[in-house]
């Protein structure tokens, strides 16, 4: 199960390339339900998300390289590519940082992933965070890789 609070970021932290960082390509084979898969860095696989905003299963299964490449020519839309920073909020928190490259450049989203959903509905974002899209799936990495929705997000 995957519990995570998201949100806009407006202006990036100054000391952002401190921060560990992973580089990400993801693809879809089917929004509905979503069936992902992802390189990051050098780790592959495949991923099955059920429905829901806040909530949501989550599976992932290891690919090989061979096995990526080879479902990203079946993916459908755009292939995502983006740099996600890991940046500690406290001893538990971890933010996650996306920053979109194109079509996507100006996008910066953070998610927290929580143990619970009480502690998730309970959070207290930080200053620097946005406006709260945990509950708008426009934000979701499945509509982003719909082309329809470019004019969306520009």
């Amino acid at each position: 199960m995957e519990i995570e609070r998201k949100y806009l970021i407006d202006r990036l932290p100054e000391n952002l390339n401190s921060y560990p960082c992973r580089k990400i390509q993801q693809a879809y084979l089917n929004t509905a339900p979503v069936i992902r898969i992802r390189r990051q860095d050098n780790d592959y696989f495949l991923t099955y998300k059920g429905g829901g905003l806040m909530v949501r299963e989550e599976y992932n299964l290891p690919l090989n390289k061979e096995s990526y490449e080879h479902l990203k020519e079946k993916a459908d839309g755009i292939i995502l590519s983006k740099t996600r920073y890991l940046i500690p909020l406290n001893d538990r928190l971890t933010v996650e940082l996306d920053v979109f490259d194109p079509p996507y450049e100006n996008l910066y989203l953070a998610e927290i992933e929580f143990e619970t959903e009480e502690e998730a509905i309970n959070f207290t974002p930080p200053a620097w965070f946005g406006e709260d899209v945990t509950f708008s799936s426009k934000y979701h990495n499945s509509v982003l890789s719909d082309p329809a929705n470019l004019e969306d997000h520009s």
